[in-house]
């Protein structure tokens, strides 16, 4: 009875270890870019297919300098009248799924002029988005509040980006009602032009690194190379995010999405995610756009890959 009371507490201890490795590592989930074609579908069906868990309404293409803010969604809507997806946003809320604005892409006409620029449209952004109570501002998704904000900068200057995230960050924590978060959309290589600043904040909730377009930290095609982007991942991000940021591979959603780094998910499934998914910092896969996502079929091939694996341990038998 000794030898089995030692055992079973040696089993229990296994587990624990176990249990605690599992809980430091990140759950996994997928993100996605929604807002950039109309033949896309409807967010709410975009949440409806329960494969994602953050989505990102792209873009806000217009911020700074004491204009108004604009928001671009394709052939969706016509701004600011888009209040039809007020219902939907609140669809993809009650699923779980975290509803993010995607200020910036690679086309528009934003830049921040000063710290005090940077402050006013933080409150743009949070009386016409997120948790405001500003009567007159124009809100384009009615009553719905979304959660948070996604910085996909790509063009104009980069200065003032970390004063915007302080200023977010400032009004977040100034409710206790609602959680909020920041995400980021950097490019691969280190370090971005345009976020660094704001990165080195510690003040993200996610980075979903876009690993593509970037020849020297992406997926090489030619020769099926995975090391230039587990380098960059390892070396460069890595050990840059604070232990509460959560990391996340961006990627197109299939080879038409972008102009080079799409992987195939054979690839990403068996030589990506084995290597990065037990990292307490990993936060899942990125994904350009719904739209590619649609026509390629790129997240349910992936989906079941994501999260971390189910803790298993080797049968046990014990002595009599």
């Amino acid at each position: 009875m000794a030898l089995q009371a030692k055992f079973l507490l040696l089993a229990c201890l296994i587990l624990y270890s176990a249990l605690i490795q599992i809980s430091e590592a990140g759950e996994g989930g997928i993100a996605i870019y929604w807002g950039q074609n109309g033949y896309e579908g409807t967010l709410a069906e975009a949440c409806n297919t329960d494969l994602y868990a953050y989505v990102n309404i792209a873009f806000l293409i217009q911020f700074g300098g004491g204009r108004d803010l604009v928001l671009n969604l394709a052939g969706h809507c016509n701004p600011p009248d888009c209040t039809q997806f007020g219902p939907e946003i609140k669809t993809c809320q009650s699923k779980g799924i975290k509803v993010l604005l995607s200020i910036g892409g690679s086309v528009g006409s934003y830049y921040l002029t000063s710290a005090e620029d940077a402050k006013n449209v933080a409150n743009q952004i949070w009386d016409s988005y997120l948790g405001g109570s500003n009567s007159s501002a124009t809100r384009p998704f009615g009553d719905a509040v979304l959660d948070g904000v996604d910085f996909d900068i790509e063009g104009g200057s980069n200065l003032y980006y970390d004063n915007l995230t302080y200023y977010l960050k400032e009004l977040y924590d100034q409710q206790t009602i609602k959680t909020y978060y920041l995400a980021a959309a950097p490019q691969c290589y280190y370090p971005d032009h345009y976020l660094d600043a704001a990165i080195k904040t510690g003040l993200f909730d996610f980075v979903w690194v876009q690993f593509y377009n970037n020849p020297s930290c992406q997926y090489n095609s030619t020769d099926g190379d995975v090391r230039k982007l587990l380098n960059s991942w390892n070396n460069e991000w890595t050990p840059l995010l604070k232990a509460k940021e959560k990391l996340f591979v961006g990627l197109p959603a299939s080879p038409a999405a972008a102009g080079s780094g799409y992987i195939p998910p054979d690839v990403l499934i068996n030589q990506v995610l084995p290597e990065i998914k037990n990292s307490p910092k990993y936060g899942g896969v990125m994904l350009w756009s719904r739209y590619y996502d649609v026509l390629n079929g790129y997240s349910p091939i992936i989906y079941p890959y994501i999260k971390n694996a189910n803790l298993l341990l080797p049968s046990m038998r014990m002595s009599e």
